[in-house]
């Protein structure tokens, strides 16, 4: 018996494969939305943990800002109390100065001269004197020179002839000079003990002897 198939066959299988291809379709859609849900979902994470990281590196550095504020506080405030110190140190060391300088001239000024006033600004002293001779000045200029623990950059200002009892027929002539000095500064207390202490310290002894002071006049 031969049977007939009478339904359109073709419209069928055309409406299938569009069925199939919508379906299809629909799958693809849905797939390609659930990766980009769970992509988002990722990025979303991911942004997350990256702004978790921003905002522990916002209050590191916020917190370090502050450290650095404290220490350049405390770095102000050592630093004023190094200069406090200093200051201290240096008053120290400078009240012991005019006893080294008033000894230091006793030592260093040779016989034949002889000092009128002694001036001292800072560390800058002003001499004044008169000298029997040239080459006392030159020696004493030489002793500031070279033989001071002290002393040192001596500068000969001027010198002039003058004479030695104006008021008087003494002929004889004296030398009145001028000349400045600069003064070490002493160091601290301590150190200067221990200096005048050692042997070969070469520093004077701060009491000024007495005989040859009167030729110092300040």
């Amino acid at each position: 018996m031969i049977l007939i198939n009478l339904l359109p066959h073709r419209e069928a299988k055309r409406q299938e494969r569009k069925r199939a291809f919508f379906a299809g379709l629909l799958f693809a859609a849905l797939v390609g939305g659930g990766l980009t849900v769970a992509w988002y979902s990722v990025l979303e994470t991911m942004i997350h943990i990256q702004g978790d990281k921003n905002q522990f590196l916002s209050d590191e550095i916020h917190r370090l800002d502050n450290q650095i504020k404290d220490i350049a506080a405390l770095k102000g405030e050592i630093d004023a109390l190094k200069a406090r110190q200093k200051a201290v140190e240096d008053l120290e060391a400078d009240r012991n100065m005019p006893v080294y300088l008033l000894n230091e001239l006793v030592k260093q000024t040779p016989d034949g001269v002889y000092l009128t006033t002694v001036k001292q600004n800072g560390q800058s002293v002003a001499i004044t004197g008169m000298a029997q001779t040239n080459e006392r000045i030159s020696e004493l200029l030489r002793n500031t020179a070279y033989n001071s623990a002290w002393l040192e950059r001596p500068q000969l200002q001027s010198i002039r002839a003058v004479q030695a009892a104006p008021n008087t027929k003494d002929g004889r002539r004296m030398f009145e000079f001028a000349l400045t000095v600069t003064v070490k500064r002493p160091p601290a207390p301590g150190a200067a003990a221990s200096a005048a202490s050692a042997p070969a310290s070469g520093i004077a002894p701060a009491a000024i002897p007495a005989p040859a002071s009167a030729a110092v006049k300040s």
